[in-house]
């Protein structure tokens, strides 16, 4: 997810049973996987308030981890 971050990715998750689709945005680091949101994806484009979100929480992620 390059517009998050470097070295972000994106998990899809389909659940058949409830016709529902999953994303969980994350990142590997240095010493842990943080794991910026996970959120039902309902159209093909990612909502702009996950983005924010994602990329603020990359960056309180990156000053702990110091990756």
């Amino acid at each position: 997810m390059p517009f998050i971050g470097p070295s972000c990715h994106e998990l899809r998750i389909d659940d058949l049973q409830q016709k529902k689709e999953w994303r969980v945005m994350y990142l590997v680091g240095r010493h842990a996987i943080a794991v910026l949101d996970v959120f039902q994806k309902a159209t093909r484009a990612t909502p702009a308030h996950v983005i924010d979100s994602c990329r603020r929480r990359l960056a309180a992620f990156r000053k702990v981890d110091g990756s």
